[in-house]
């Protein structure tokens, strides 16, 4: 299959471009720098120069494919109406191209469009309420071509997808731990939290371009219930540091930025056993806890970018 994929480049689009090329895929990727194109090329993927506002280069992307990947998003958080725009205006442009084809297309979104407090399925409808609901509109957008000829399916990835060179929430974590010598939590620090490997996530991707069924939902959920407390001790172990409860507020200051303090506050676990049943899919890579005492969280690598993401945040 030649697939065309948005992201490519991103934390977990390389990834993804070599397990679909590793199983004998070609890949055409959006590049929309230099920097990006030489990236491709380097996983044996051709570039595609254009950007996710150049609607025309993502239209000439897809028609010549046998399927899309879109993992691509961005833009300004601090502004979600323009968010959605541009996001269901790329996946229009690529559903369009594909309309009638029964060709795939592969949309990106995150479990935590889901409903806090219970084990969210992956029928389960997302909520308009929730911390993410701006991926909300782009679900829709894709799923809508299920009509229209297109194998549209969603990927709803777990908030945390771990593994090398992470730069996500966990990094953010442990930037707090090391700047202030505590690794914290919220409240009990019972709160649930999903996550994936990124390896496990990437053979998802392939599988749902391979063979999801049109409408479907897929959730990209290693394991469904990591507690937020876990996480802190084994911070505070790699570290040698205490733990501590804090309380909204304090974590807000603790993380240098609100944003995170609610996320890590939330109670959001997930099943992927749909997933798992109708794909044939099975997570054997690492576990969170496992890749935070083996992976390369706490190298000097991992210290320098964790800083940069703690200042950042910081100055937010």
């Amino acid at each position: 299959m030649h697939v065309f994929v948005t992201g490519g480049t991103g934390q977990t689009g390389p990834a993804v471009v070599a397990e679909l090329v590793a199983a004998g895929h070609t890949v055409t990727g959006l590049a929309r720098s230099d920097a990006a194109a030489a990236r491709l090329e380097s996983l044996s993927a051709t570039p595609h120069r254009g950007s996710l506002d150049d609607l025309d280069s993502l239209r000439r992307g897809a028609e010549s494919a046998d399927g899309v990947l879109h993992m691509a998003y961005g833009g300004d958080f601090a502004d979600p109406d323009a968010l959605i725009r541009r996001d269901c205006a790329a996946i229009e442009a690529l559903g369009q191209a594909l309309a009638g084809s029964g060709k795939p297309l592969v949309s990106t979104s995150g479990t935590l469009v889901m409903r806090p407090g219970r084990v969210a399925a992956e029928q389960d409808a997302p909520d308009p309420a929730s911390a993410a609901a701006f991926r909300i509109p782009g679900e829709q957008s894709c799923l809508g071509f299920a009509d229209q000829g297109v194998r549209a399916s969603v990927v709803r990835l777990a908030p945390t997808v771990h593994g090398p060179g992470d730069h996500g929430f966990i990094p953010a974590l442990i930037a707090a731990a090391r700047r202030t010598g505590v690794s914290a939590y919220i409240g009990d620090g019972a709160n649930r939290w999903p996550a994936v490997h990124r390896f496990d996530a990437a053979s998802l991707f392939r599988l749902a371009l391979e063979k999801a069924p049109a409408g479907t939902v897929l959730h990209g959920v290693g394991e469904s219930a990591v507690t937020i407390k876990s996480i802190a001790e084994q911070v505070a172990q790699m570290l040698d540091i205490p733990t501590a409860s804090l309380t909204p507020a304090q974590a807000a200051e603790h993380l240098g930025n609100p944003f995170l303090a609610r996320f890590f506050s939330l109670d959001v676990p997930v099943s992927s056993v749909h997933t798992q049943k109708l794909l044939g899919w099975t997570p054997i890579h690492a576990t969170l806890l496992e890749d935070l005492k083996t992976g390369d969280y706490f190298t000097p690598q991992a210290s320098a970018r964790a800083e940069k993401i703690w200042f950042k945040h910081h100055d937010t």
